[in-house]
C-alpha cells in the first residue's frame, strides 16, 4: 500500500478499496454457499441409505417365498429398480416436480443435471444441486414398486409385472406424488406427508392389493375353507432383510428432512433418527407379545413384519413426536399387521409377505397420526388417504385387468407348482434344493 501511495493519483487510489468490496460482494458467501452444499450432502447420503433398502426388499421377499421361486424375486428387485431409475429419469422426476395434477394431465421431459463443475453464482444456492434431489426422490419410487413385488410373489409373470412398474414408477406415482411433493392441490390443502407413509407406503399397498385381487391366491393357500400356511425358504435372510430395511428407513426419514444448512436443521435430522428407531423397536416387540399372547408362541415373521409396520406408521410424521410419542405410535403399526394378516386371510386375498398390512394399513395409521403431534386436521388426512387411495387402486385395477387380458399375468398351475426359477428363468437359486 506505501508503494501504491508513490505510484497512484489520490482519486485513484481512494477507488480501490471500493472495487475490492464490489469484487468480494460478487462472490457468495460461506454462509450462502454452506445450505447448498451440507443439504446436497444430506440427499446424497442419505440416498445411499434408501438406495441399500432395495436389497432390503430383495433379501426378505427372498426369504418368505419358496426356495423354487427365490431366483424370481431377486429378479424380479434388480429389475424393478432399474426401471425405475430410467423411468424417473425419463419422465417421473419432471412430472413429479414442479408439476402436478390440478385438473390437467401434465408429463415432465427428461431430468437435466447441473452442468459439470457448476460455479456458486449458477447454482440454485436455496436448495441442493438437481443430481443430489433426483437421486434421493428416484430411491423412493423405487421403494414403492419393491412393496408390489412381494404380495404377487410366487404366481405372477416376469415380463406383465416389469410392464407394470414401468407404469406405475413413470406415471402413477410421480402423477399423485406431485399433489404433495410437487405443491399440487393436496399439499395446498394443508395434507401432511412428511417422508410418505401415503405418498409412498401406501401407494404401494394399493397397487399391490389391486394386483393380488385381480392375480388370485397361490395354489393350496385357501383350501376346504382353511387357510393353510406357506412357509418361506429361509428366515434368516428375511431377517437380514428387515434389519437392511429398519437401516435404510434412517435415510428415508431423515432425508426428508430436505435441509441441513443450520444447527436446527441438524439437530430435527438426529430427533428424525431418534423416532424413527424407537417406532420400529415398539413394533417389533408389539408383534412379539401380540403374537405369544395370542398363538402360546412368538412368530418371527410377525416380529419381522411388525418392526417395518412401525417404521411405516412413524414415516408421516418421524420431527415431532416425542420418543414416547414415536414408541406409541408404532406399537399401533405392530398391533395392526398382527391382525391384518389373519383379517386378509379370511378375505382370501393371498399376501406372500404381508406388504399390504405393512405398507398400506399402517400407512394409512401413520397419516392419520399426524393429526397427533403436527397441525394437520383430520378430514385434510383423510382426504388424502382417499385420493390416493382412489387414483392408485383404480389405475393400478385397470392396468392389471389390461395385462390379464392381453398377455396374462399369471403362470400355468404347472409352472406355479414347480416353481418360478424354471418356468420364467430356467434357473434356480438353490440347485441342490429346488423342491422346497
Amino acid at each position: 500500500m506505501k508503494l501504491l501511495k508513490t505510484l497512484l493519483p489520490a482519486a485513484a487510489l481512494a477507488a480501490l478499496p471500493v472495487m475490492g468490496m464490489a469484487q468480494e460482494a460478487a462472490a457468495p458467501t460461506m454462509d450462502e454457499v454452506g445450505p447448498y452444499i451440507f443439504t446436497t450432502l444430506l440427499f446424497l447420503m442419505a440416498g445411499f441409505l434408501v438406495f441399500f433398502m432395495a436389497a432390503g426388499f430383495a433379501m426378505l421377499e427372498a426369504g418368505l417365498v419358496r426356495s423354487k421361486n427365490v431366483a424370481m424375486q431377486l429378479t424380479k428387485n434388480i429389475a424393478l429398480f432399474s426401471i425405475a431409475a430410467i423411468m424417473y429419469w425419463l419422465v417421473g422426476f419432471n412430472t413429479m416436480y414442479p408439476g402436478d395434477f390440478n385438473g390437467y394431465f401434465a408429463i415432465g421431459g427428461q431430468t437435466v443435471l447441473d452442468a459439470v463443475g457448476v460455479s456458486a453464482a449458477d447454482a440454485a444456492l436455496d436448495y441442493a444441486s438437481v443430481g443430489s434431489d433426483f437421486f434421493f426422490q428416484l430411491v423412493f419410487v423405487a421403494a414403492t414398486a419393491s412393496i408390489v413385488s412381494g404380495a404377487v410373489a410366487e404366481r405372477i409373470k416376469l415380463w406383465p409385472f416389469l410392464a407394470f412398474v414401468v407404469v406405475l414408477t413413470g406415471l402413477m406415482y410421480p402423477i399423485s406424488g406431485s399433489w404433495q411433493w410437487g405443491g399440487g392441490w393436496l399439499s395446498e390443502m394443508g395434507f401432511s406427508d412428511f417422508a410418505g407413509s401415503t405418498v409412498v407406503h401406501s401407494v404401494g399397498g394399493w397397487a399391490a392389493l389391486a394386483g393380488v385381487i385381480v392375480l388370485g391366491p397361490r395354489i393350496g393357500k385357501y383350501k376346504d375353507g382353511r387357510v393353510n400356511p406357506i412357509p418361506g425358504s429361509n428366515l434368516a435372510l428375511a431377517t437380514l432383510g428387515t434389519f437392511i430395511l429398519w437401516l435404510g428407513w434412517f435415510g428415508f426419514n431423515g432425508g426428508s428432512q430436505l435441509a441441513m444448512g443450520t444447527v436446527g436443521d441438524v439437530s430435527d435430522v438426529s430427533r428424525i433418527f431418534a423416532n424413527t428407531n424407537m417406532a420400529a423397536a415398539a413394533g417389533a416387540v408389539t408383534a412379539l407379545i401380540l403374537t405369544q399372547v395370542m398363538y402360546k408362541k412368538v412368530d418371527l415373521t410377525m416380529v419381522l413384519n411388525g418392526a417395518l409396520a412401525g417404521l411405516v406408521s412413524i414415516t408421516a410424521e418421524p420431527l415431532a413426536p416425542t420418543l414416547f410419542g414415536a414408541l406409541w405410535i408404532g406399537a399401533v403399526g405392530g398391533v395392526i399387521v398382527v391382525f391384518a394378516v389373519p383379517f386378509l386371510d379370511k378375505l382370501k386375498i393371498d399376501d406372500v409377505v404381508g406388504a399390504i398390512p405393512v405398507h398400506l394399513f399402517a400407512g394409512i395409521w401413520g397419516t392419520i397420526a399426524v393429526i397427533f403431534y403436527g397441525e394437520a386436521q383430520l378430514m385434510t388426512q383423510l382426504t388424502g388417504i382417499v385420493a390416493y387411495g382412489v387414483f392408485t387402486f383404480v389405475a393400478s385395477l385397470i392396468l392389471w385387468f389390461i395385462l390379464k387380458a392381453t398377455v396374462g399375468i399369471r403362470v400355468s398351475e404347472e409352472e406355479e407348482i414347480n416353481g418360478l426359477d424354471m418356468a420364467e428363468l430356467g434357473m434356480e437359486a438353490y440347485p441342490e434344493f429346488s423342491k422346497g
